[in-house]
């Protein structure tokens, strides 16, 4: 690829910020870009990010799902639950309770939007409250502390796939999460490439009516998409519980602007048919530093609600602009 090719790129331009804030919050903390410190920020973003990539793959439907959180923490403390109701300490088992739920309540989502056509924002924004009222009424509202966790999620949380000793014998690692990550990304990016339905998810994307007659399956692709993210936010939420070693009902619901916010700014068009994996990852990687570090260059942690609202409405305003551009061409192309 041609150096002309990646100045087009919004990637380009987003890696670089990146990279420049890196710089400016190393020569404030010199520990900041140590080899220690990225494996730590990969291990700790890795459940955001994958959460990201199930939004990302819903906007670019022409969807959006504020229910992605609410999901996460059902799969998870339904999961947790399970475990300790049952005795098993089994992290596989964590898996696989917290992905079904996942699926189950993308499903829902998919029911009411690829077959009563309701619009996703209202869908989703109500199905959110839903899921997280069913999960306190049913399930319960207390916590589950470090000491109730099962040692096979404690255990995971510390499995690293690369180990490194310090200078005084103690070790460091790349966690097994920044693997998980990998595979996710990986499997998206091959459904997004070479089937059909990732054809059709920027398809409908970019327009659903045109995608209809060339003769997608709109309710068929819909339906994947709202139960895809719904299996990654199943994923993220035993990732989260392995990683704080805490589970509480309660806990990152109410942040899934700060996802959206992510993917966004990644490039991703609000509207739909436009993004990419990478911008994704890269968007990720910028909310997290922000998030971790606007203290250090003597900003307010208020500032994070600034930024990630300013990301959104710069999101929606580049795509409403661009709508208007393209259809004042489209209107001058057909009066010719």
């Amino acid at each position: 690829m041609n150096l002309k090719k990646l100045t087009k790129k919004n990637e380009t331009y987003l890696l670089l910020i990146v990279i420049v804030f890196s710089i400016v919050i190393n020569t404030i903390n010199p520990v900041f870009m140590t080899v220690e410190n990225i494996f730590d920020l990969l291990r700790s973003s890795s459940g955001t990010a994958i959460l990201a990539i199930g939004v990302f793959v819903v906007l670019l439907s022409g969807g959006i799902d504020v229910s992605c959180t609410a999901i996460a923490i059902c799969g998870q403390y339904i999961a947790i639950n399970v475990l300790i109701a049952s005795g098993v300490d089994n992290i596989v088992m964590a898996f696989l309770i917290s992905i079904s739920v996942g699926l189950a309540l993308g499903a829902v989502n998919a029911v009411f939007i690829s077959i009563f056509n309701l619009p996703t924002l209202i869908t989703t924004l109500g199905t959110s409250s839903l899921f997280h009222g069913l999960l306190l009424e049913f399930v319960g509202t207390k916590a589950v502390n470090v000491g109730n966790i099962p040692d096979s999620i404690k255990a995971f949380g510390k499995m690293n796939i690369l180990t490194i000793a310090r200078p005084d014998g103690t070790e460091y690692g790349l966690s097994i999460f920044f693997l998980i990550l990998v595979i996710v990304v990986v499997v998206t990016w091959l459904i997004l490439k070479f089937t059909m339905i990732g054809r059709g998810i920027y398809a409908i994307g970019g327009n659903r009516e045109a995608a209809q007659r060339t003769g997608y399956n709109i309710r068929k692709i819909q339906f994947f998409t709202y139960c895809y993210a719904g299996l990654l936010a199943g994923v993220m939420g035993v990732m989260h519980l392995a990683l704080i070693r805490y589970s509480n009902p309660n806990y990152i619901v109410g942040t899934e602007l700060n996802i959206i916010a992510a993917v966004v700014l990644g490039g991703t068009r609000i509207s739909g048919g436009t993004g990419t994996l990478t911008g994704t990852l890269i968007g990720v990687a910028l909310i997290t530093i922000l998030q971790k570090n606007l203290v250090l260059i003597g900003l307010s942690s208020y500032w994070q609600e600034f930024f990630i609202g300013m990301i959104i409405v710069l999101g929606v305003t580049i795509t409403y602009a661009q709508n208007k551009i393209n259809a004042r061409r489209k209107l001058s192309i057909d009066s010719v």
